[in-house]
């Protein structure tokens, strides 16, 4: 029998992990992974550093896994060899780093990575109305650090814009022009854990010099720290210090820093600075992200299938490169032709869902998921607080922010509650998709109901 190809088995994971995961983290932390082989139910990986290999245990290699198995049809894992002369060079496979190493990794003062992506650059960044403001001063900002005018400066958009390119963007800009400068970048998430990591192990003190004695601070996610009252308030002496200091940070957000759920004395410091959203892109930016894509990763899909793309893919870029991926990864393992007739055959369910997204209401969200879970669309309203009831109540939040214009406000207003109950929703429910893919699945089906009726 022959043996699977690692190359194709890997490239297929990706594709069915990247919907999941988002073209961001793909591009991060799975494309610089080399296959090396699949043999005794085993993929073997090749990466980078001790980083890669903590953030792929800690986030991916659950999704990795499941997605192995389906692919080759049996019990099978996944091992990791860090190649000799990278930093923190371990055999495959490798144990988890020891408590005092990881904390090395983390805390200490010289050996933290700046954790940024070098593909992200401001060159790779497609620019257009929908993003020339948010890009015109992440350059501004890259050029002069900690200057009063753009200092904290906040980007902010529903996922999968931009955000986190720009953000990794501001820091190579810097990095290039001055190679000393101690920059970071890390998520809302990760400095939480962080936090509370030195709370645990009594490095406080560590902690704070290592954030308190950087250039630029980029923080990806600050929704993330919103909520866990400790971090927020170790994040807000942190931001004062560096402002305070002149030096620049950079965050970026779901949401308008005065929609977030955090102090208030926080929100305010945050406004003070520049708030740029970045819009969703218009077809002709589509089109040239999608291009410039294509032809980095040499992908043999015509412009006729690119346009195609870019003119029915609306939701987001990552969803929009996410289907590029599918349609070159289809098309190779078949050897099959890519044309728009493909296009369809793959993507029809995505096509169709993101063609009709303008015309979703709360009414028909309402009606679907009540009918989804067999409740009166009355107990949407209802003071009930049953997880039989609630649970409904906040996918239906959800969705309403997901498919609809409407602002948080306007939404709890749908459902005689605050914007932060809807806040609180959203993020329950979100958090559930990216535990559960079985769940993933059924928010798909909701969706794809609820334009059902709307097309009715």
């Amino acid at each position: 029998m022959e043996k699977p190809d690692a190359k194709n088995i890997w490239a297929e994971i990706i594709n069915r992990i990247s919907a999941k995961i988002g073209t961001d983290a793909v591009d991060m932390w799975l494309k610089p992974i080399k296959p090396l082989f699949f043999e005794n139910n085993a993929l073997k990986l090749e990466i980078p550093n001790q980083v890669f290999y903590q953030t792929l245990r800690d986030r991916y290699e659950p999704d990795l896994i499941t997605a192995l198995r389906s692919i080759t049809g049996g019990e099978a894992n996944v091992e990791y060899n860090i190649p000799m002369g990278a930093s923190n060079t371990t055999a495959a496979p490798m144990p988890p780093p020891m408590p005092d190493e990881r904390h090395e990794i983390r805390a200490g003062m010289t050996a933290f990575p700046n954790r940024l992506n070098p593909n992200y650059i401001f060159q790779e960044f497609v620019e257009g109305p929908s993003n020339r403001f948010a890009c015109g001063v992440a350059n501004a900002v890259s050029k002069k650090l900690g200057d009063r005018t753009n200092n904290p400066f906040v980007i902010f958009s529903r996922p999968g814009l931009g955000k986190t390119h720009l953000l990794h963007a501001i820091g190579n800009e810097i990095l290039k022009d001055s190679a000393n400068a101690k920059v970071l970048y890390m998520s809302g998430e990760e400095f939480v854990f962080e936090y509370i990591e030195s709370l645990q192990k009594k490095t406080s003190d560590a902690f704070r010099r290592k954030y308190r004695s950087l250039d630029c601070f980029l923080v990806d996610d600050i929704q993330f720290v919103a909520g866990k009252e400790a971090s927020e308030k170790e994040f807000f002496y942190t931001f004062n210090a560096l402002v305070e200091s002149k030096k620049q940070i950079v965050l970026t957000s779901d949401r308008m820093p005065n929609e977030l759920a955090i102090d208030e004395r926080l929100s305010s410091r945050l406004l003070a600075g520049i708030v740029a959203e970045i819009k969703p892109p218009d077809a002709e930016t589509r089109i040239a992200i999608l291009r410039r894509k294509r032809d980095k990763n040499k992908f043999s899909i015509p412009d006729d299938v690119v346009n195609f793309l870019g003119e029915h893919i609306k939701a987001s870029i990552r969803e929009m490169e996410g289907a590029l991926y599918q349609i070159n990864t289809y098309c190779s393992i078949h050897n099959a032709q890519p044309t728009i007739p493909v296009a369809r055959e793959i993507l029809g369910a995505l096509l169709v869902s993101d063609d009709r997204q303008s015309s979703v209401s709360m009414d028909s969200i309402k009606k679907v998921v009540a009918r989804h879970f067999k409740l009166p669309v009355e107990e949407f309203n209802s003071k009930r607080k049953s997880h039989s009831i609630a649970w409904p109540r906040q996918i239906a939040m959800y969705l309403s922010h997901e498919l609809t214009e409407c602002s948080l406000p306007e939404i709890g207003k749908a459902f005689d509650r605050d914007h932060s109950t809807v806040v609180h929703a959203r993020d329950q429910v979100k958090r559930k998709l990216d535990e559960d893919p079985f769940f993933s699945a059924e928010i798909n089906q909701i969706k794809t109901d609820i334009r059902s009726v709307e097309n009715l």
